[in-house]
């Protein structure tokens, strides 16, 4: 897989590349799902969602809501951006839900939601743009001033979301950082955390309160049923 050469961060890279490839959409009356798991862009290691496959799902598509479930480590960045555009155009709202890494080229294609919702656990990276490259010092040189343009253009689509200062995004840009759910929200970079809980399932420390307290709300009575019997015991002997 690529991404064991493109991140800086080796942490989270077994979970990515165990994504597993999945492109598909529903459309129920004015609501459209897409769901986008596993590489973005054309790929030479495996099935990929391109840029193409989303056109065709938005092309003439008149719903006035449009769900995209996401887990992606990311892949060509050009392909990103073009997603990207994509949603941001169409006249629906756009909710994009997190199911587990918005990672690279899949953090840009999630700065596109009108409402992005990062879910349990789940992460956000964004990071520089890179590529290979070959020939003379020219090319590599213009190769480089591509590679500048590209971080540039990121960190322009990354600041229509960021609360912070550019300089600020520049610089996480560079680092590749990766962000929790909680902190992508506390950045402004996604809107909300969905936290699953069960409701039917009780809290193992409130259940251990409860056994407590009913034993502890029995202790005055113990003492005073003690008192009662050394009374009786004392009216007898006299």
């Amino acid at each position: 897989m690529p991404f064991r050469k493109l991140f800086k961060n080796h942490k989270y890279l077994n979970e990515i590349e165990e994504i597993e490839h999945e492109f598909k959409s529903e459309t129920n009356d004015d609501k459209t799902e897409i769901t986008i798991y596993g590489i973005i862009g054309s790929s030479w290691w495996g099935e990929s969602t391109s840029a193409s496959d989303v056109k065709g799902v938005l092309k003439n598509n008149e719903s006035k809501e449009i769900i995209v479930n996401l887990n992606s480590g990311g892949g060509d960045a050009f392909d990103g951006i073009a997603i990207y555009n994509q949603l941001k155009k169409h006249d629906a709202k756009i909710i994009v839900n997190v199911d587990g890494f918005a990672a690279s080229a899949a953090s840009v294609i999630a700065m596109a939601a009108d409402e992005l919702i990062m879910n349990t656990g789940t992460m956000l990276m964004i990071h520089e743009a890179s590529t290979f490259t070959w020939g003379t010092k020219k090319e590599v040189k213009a190769t480089l001033n591509a590679l500048e343009g590209l971080d540039s253009s990121l960190a322009d689509i990354y600041m229509t979301r960021f609360k912070g200062e550019r300089s600020e995004i520049e610089t996480f840009i560079e680092n590749e950082t990766w962000f929790t759910a909680s902190e992508a929200v506390d950045l402004g970079l996604a809107d909300s955390m969905n936290e699953f809980n069960n409701e039917d399932e009780e809290d193992p420390e409130e259940f251990k309160n409860n056994v407590l307290a009913r034993f502890r709300s029995k202790e005055p009575q113990k003492i005073v049923a003690s008192t009662n019997n050394i009374l009786q015991q004392f009216k007898r002997q006299n």
